[in-house]
């Protein structure tokens, strides 16, 4: 049950713009502080904060101690984690559509006829 919901917390903090690209920019700058990472938002530093605690409470960042700055990283096993789940839903999506293209490429005849109501009229 905890794996179900780290992958749904996940989920619902990666529904954020602004949380997509605060992962963006740590995946490709490093560790940041919460001032650095706010940079370039036109938000205050308490909502910059409040988005960090989502992230955060998803696995998907941690944050450390460097003397007085609490610099944030990138959690990259939980994005692999994430990703590996995808590949496996995709994985089953894939078969199923499989079967079904199966299915319809045989030919009317092969396929069983059902009709409502059929056996209830006779």
């Amino acid at each position: 049950m905890r794996s179900f919901l780290a992958t749904s917390d996940t989920f619902a903090a990666l529904g954020d713009a602004t949380r997509l690209a605060i992962l963006g920019r740590l995946a490709s700058e490093g560790d940041m502080t919460v001032q650095e990472i706010a940079r370039p938002f036109a938000m205050s530093l308490p909502a910059v904060s409040q988005h960090l605690k989502v992230l955060e409470r998803a696995g998907l960042i941690t944050r450390g101690r460097d003397g007085q700055k609490r610099p944030c990283r990138l959690n990259v096993e939980r994005l692999a984690e994430t990703a590996r789940w995808f590949d496996r839903t995709r994985a089953a999506w894939e078969a199923r559509f499989d079967r079904l293209e199966r299915f319809l490429a045989q030919p009317q005849s092969a396929q069983p006829t059902v009709s409502k109501g059929d056996d209830n009229e006779r």
